[in-house]
C-alpha cells in the first residue's frame, strides 16, 4: 500500500437474514386463479396468450356466459378465483347481473371484479360502480392496445395489489 493514498473503503459486512425477512421472490408462490367471463373467442384467445406469457403463475378459467360463470363460482369442487375479468354484454345472463350476484353473495363479494367491456356508456360505468366493481376498463378495438390493457391488468392486479386469501 502506498502510504500517501487513502485506504480503500471497507466493504460492508453482509447482514444475516432471517427466513421471515426473505423477499417474496424466494418463497414459492401459489398459482393465482383467474376467471375470465367472456363470450368473444378472439378476446378469450388474446387474454389467454397474454396471461400465459406473464410473469405470475396463473390458471385462467373461461366462462362463456353469465350463467356458466355463476355455476363455476358456486361449484365447491372448483378453486375460488383470485380475480374475475368480466365482460358486460354476455348471453343468457349479462355481466351486470353476474356482478350483482357476485357482490350480493357473502362468500363471493371479496373477489375483485375487473369489468372489461366495449361499452363507453356512462350509465354502464355508474351502474357497475354502484354494484361495487373494483374497476371499469373499456376494451380498445386496436389489437396492440388490447394486449397492453390486459398486460396492465396483470401487472396491477397480480403484482401490485394485495389480494384477499381464498
Amino acid at each position: 500500500m502506498n502510504p500517501h493514498l487513502p485506504n480503500p473503503p471497507t466493504p460492508p459486512t453482509p447482514r444475516s437474514h432471517h427466513p421471515a425477512d426473505a423477499p417474496d421472490a424466494d418463497r414459492p408462490q401459489r398459482v393465482l386463479e383467474i376467471l375470465l367471463v367472456e363470450d368473444n373467442p378472439a378476446d378469450v384467445r388474446l387474454t389467454r396468450e397474454v396471461f400465459a406469457d406473464g410473469r405470475i403463475a396463473n390458471h385462467l378459467s373461461i366462462a362463456r356466459d353469465g350463467e356458466e360463470a355463476m355455476a363455476m363460482l358456486r361449484d365447491p369442487a372448483r378453486p375460488r378465483p383470485d380475480l374475475i375479468l368480466l365482460d358486460l354484454n354476455l348471453p343468457r345472463k349479462d355481466g351486470r347481473e353476474v356482478l350483482a350476484d357476485i357482490k350480493g353473495d357473502e362468500s363471493l363479494r371479496r373477489i375483485p371484479v375487473v369489468v372489461l367491456t366495449t361499452s363507453r356508456a356512462q350509465v354502464d360505468v355508474h351502474r357497475v360502480y354502484d354494484l361495487h366493481a373494483n374497476c371499469y376498463i373499456v376494451k380498445p378495438a386496436d389489437l396492440p392496445q388490447f394486449i397492453a390493457v390486459v398486460r396492465s391488468v396483470e401487472d396491477f392486479w397480480l403484482t401490485v395489489v394485495k389480494l384477499p386469501a381464498p
